[in-house]
């Protein structure tokens, strides 16, 4: 019975190369002309902030926030409420802790600009970067390191945050 197995799995196996398993040949079309007027992909902005991308061995906390104190300081300065505007709350995940800077990533902006956060668990606010990421506007939010240190949010929590926009 193996044997026959056995003889009937290598039959099949090698009918598998002539067969409707056989590789289809590489199309001879030429690519086609992409023109200047179709959408092409757009890179998102990198964060205004200048701090340094964290070493390639880092592993703490302190190694990956490379913001200066006077970033820190700049970043926790109160902005002007002249024509700040609330765009709500969002769950705010720790994002990319490679990516230096204080941002958030959010479905809340549809282009790139300058925000704050607040955390109402501490009452701590961050100027951010917003940088907008696809989702509905329900969908949680992405935090740099730097800013959820900031408002004093706790690391491996999933906080809820305001976001404003404008100021």
């Amino acid at each position: 019975m193996k044997a026959a197995l056995i003889t009937f799995m290598a039959f099949g196996l090698s009918a598998c190369g002539n067969g409707i398993f056989a590789a289809k040949p590489v199309s001879q079309t030429p690519p086609v002309a992409v023109s200047d007027d179709q959408p092409r992909p757009q890179s998102r902005p990198e964060t205004l902030s200048a701090a340094p991308k964290p070493p390639a061995n880092a592993r703490t906390v302190e190694d990956f926030d490379t913001t200066t104190a006077e970033e820190r300081q700049q970043a926790a300065a109160a902005p002007e409420p002249v024509g700040e505007r609330k765009l709500g709350e969002t769950v705010a995940s720790l994002g990319d802790v490679s990516k230096p800077g204080f941002w958030l990533e959010t479905p809340l902006v549809s282009a790139a600009t300058k925000g704050r956060i607040l955390y109402p668990g501490s009452g701590k606010s961050a100027q951010v970067d917003l940088i907008p990421i696809d989702g509905p506007a329900t969908a949680g939010s992405r935090i740099s390191l730097a800013a959820m240190r900031l408002i004093e949010a706790p690391l491996t929590d999933l906080p809820t945050i305001e976001v404003y926009a404008g100021g």
